[in-house]
This record gives structure tokens, C-alpha cells and sequence, in this order.
């Protein structure tokens, strides 16, 4: 009897363990991002900065994004970039640009131009010493007009062949956000 007993416990014991079910690891969901601003500020002043601005307060879909530029960026001339990131359908406004860089190892900003006579260089690294591209260098050559694109990808590969020099190409990941600005340099 006392082994029945014994057998039982055991039982139950291994019923109730086997029917606990641990919560499952919920990933780590991309941003909700609905402003991008990007700041071009002449190295040395001179001249005021330039302020690319993304805004699509209702996501995908719905209205159509409001893209502005304040100005135009001056020939032969090196500026400081700052990317600042928002969720402005929270309130407050969400700073997104801090989960951004408390996360940077997952995290990187791509720069592709049709102007020529553009050059980026990142100023900011995470902790392997990989790009993260909230911080830039953007220097202008000549005159002309185009188009830059600003990419944030979301666990890139930033070993990738030509990742981490900038070239999305072979980086994988997901795109958290992907926003086109027409450009003057005069």
C-alpha cells in the first residue's frame, strides 16, 4: 500500500510538471516609427542647418506621408547629420532614437544617393565596433540635384561583405523604416 502511495505521488507529481507550459520568448517587436528627421548642420556654422523631415502620423496606408526639406545643402561643404526618430501616435511622443541606440548592435542606418558628388561616413559604432549611422558625416562636391534615401534595418548582417562601409546590399535584416528625400546642392 505504501508503495501505491508512493507511485501515485510520483504520478501526479509528473503530470502536474508535465502540463506546466513556460511562456513562450516573445522577440523583440520592430519600432513603431512615424518621424524621421535628419539634421545636416555645416561643420563650423556659416549657414543654417538643413532639416530633412519624414512624417506619416497613420503608418502605412491612409494619408500620404508629408516629406519636407528646409533648405538647400551648400557645394564643397562638410556637414554633421543627426538622425532623431519618433512615435507621435503616443503620448508624449515617443523618442524612438533612444530604443535605437540602447539596441545598436541590432540596428543600422543606410545612406544611398543618386548624386554623385555626395559622400557619407558614419560617426557613431556599437559595442563591436560596427557602424550605427544615427550620427554621420555628409560632405557635398558640386552642384546638382537628386535624391537621398535613409534605410534602418533591423538585425542586419553588419559582417556582411561591404556592410559595415555602408552598402546594404548583402545585409539582410528587416527594414524598420525607408524614406526618400529629394536634395539640392547649390
Amino acid at each position: 500500500m505504501k508503495h501505491s502511495l508512493i507511485f501515485v505521488l510520483f504520478l501526479s507529481l509528473g503530470i502536474m510538471f508535465s502540463s506546466c507550459k513556460k511562456d513562450p520568448t516573445v522577440p523583440n517587436e520592430q519600432e513603431v516609427i512615424t518621424t524621421l528627421i535628419y539634421t545636416l548642420s555645416p561643420f563650423g556654422g556659416g549657414s543654417d542647418p538643413v532639416v530633412l523631415t519624414f512624417r506619416d502620423l497613420d503608418g502605412d496606408g491612409g494619408s500620404d506621408p508629408v516629406v519636407t526639406t528646409s533648405g538647400n545643402l551648400q557645394a564643397n561643404t562638410t556637414y554633421t547629420g543627426a538622425v532623431v526618430l519618433q512615435n507621435e501616435q503616443t503620448e508624449p511622443i515617443e523618442n524612438v532614437t533612444l530604443e535605437i541606440a540602447e539596441e545598436a548592435d541590432d540596428h543600422q542606418f543606410f545612406f544611398e544617393t543618386t548624386l554623385s558628388s555626395l559622400t557619407f561616413k558614419y560617426k557613431d559604432t556599437d559595442s563591436n565596433n560596427n557602424p550605427i549611422g544615427l550620427n554621420t558625416e555628409l560632405v557635398t562636391g558640386d552642384a546638382g540635384a537628386g535624391e537621398l534615401t535613409i534605410t534602418l534595418l533591423h538585425e542586419p548582417d553588419k559582417n556582411a561583405a561591404n556592410v559595415s562601409s555602408g552598402d546594404k546590399t548583402n545585409a539582410g535584416g528587416a527594414t524598420d523604416i525607408e524614406v526618400t528625400f529629394s536634395v539640392t546642392v547649390e
